[in-house]
């Protein structure tokens, strides 16, 4: 068995004195696992590197094996990320919350192209965040729980939507809402009333009590913690 493809690399952990198992998220296979001999030593260190873009070659004996990878680096994301200290968080929240949602060898490749453009987004915009929350909404969707923001869910309308039902996930207009909107959720759109960071307060409810849920009711990574962290603490610099 053998197949070839590019992807980000969300994991790598030891694996016995010189080797190294690392999950890629790639485009026609989805989160893949594999054994990169030589992985552990000092000269792939530098390539195997949370985020680095790779192409890959898998091989295994039968398809159920882990295999092993042959990697060759495309582009490294670490260096450029470390420089600033948001973007290093983001990076770590991409990463390790694909590493938890994603089922293995399932591929998703409307959300791999967004994480794509989501991680070329970190070096290139002043201002990924509003970016990240679009890119957590779709991680929502494509993984089947996505929310319903087209219209109030009580009256019909397409304006004026400032809310989320925490029950089920659709919006709610102000009109709406009435005298249950301290019960509601922020509506996740950086136009609204409080912005990005009500908006993945929302996301990151449906990630805890919904998707998180599904899998066992585990735990968020905390690296997305601390990326909220990073966004409060910019948003107070700003003030």
């Amino acid at each position: 068995m053998e197949w070839r493809d590019q992807g980000v690399l969300l994991a790598v952990r030891r694996h016995g004195e010189s080797a190294a198992i690392i999950e890629v998220f790639t485009d026609l296979r989805g989160r893949h696992a594999g054994v990169v001999r030589g992985g552990g030593s000092r000269k792939q260190a530098p390539i195997l590197q949370k985020g680095a873009q790779l192409d890959v070659t898998w091989r295994a004996r039968l398809d159920e094996h882990i295999g092993t990878f042959r990697a060759e680096l495309l582009l490294s994301r670490a260096a450029t990320a470390m420089a600033d200290r948001q973007a290093l968080a983001g990076l770590n929240a991409i990463c390790d919350l694909l590493k938890f949602v994603l089922p293995e060898r399932e591929p998703h490749p409307r959300l791999y192209r967004a994480t794509q453009a989501l991680l070329a987004a970190l070096d290139a915009a002043p201002d990924f965040v509003p970016l990240y929350l679009e890119w957590e909404l779709l991680l929502l969707e494509d993984l089947g729980f996505g929310l319903d923001l087209g219209s109030c869910a009580v009256t019909g309308e397409t304006e004026m939507l400032e809310f989320v039902s925490p029950r089920t996930g659709r919006a709610v207009s102000r009109a709406g809402a009435g005298e249950w909107a301290e019960k509601l959720l922020p509506y996740p759109a950086a136009r609204v009333p409080g912005g990005v960071l009500a908006g993945l307060r929302t996301t990151g409810y449906f990630l805890e009590t919904r998707l998180a849920q599904s899998l066992g009711d585990r735990p968020l990574p905390e690296a997305r913690a601390r990326l909220m962290a990073e966004v409060r603490r910019s948003k107070r610099d700003e003030t």
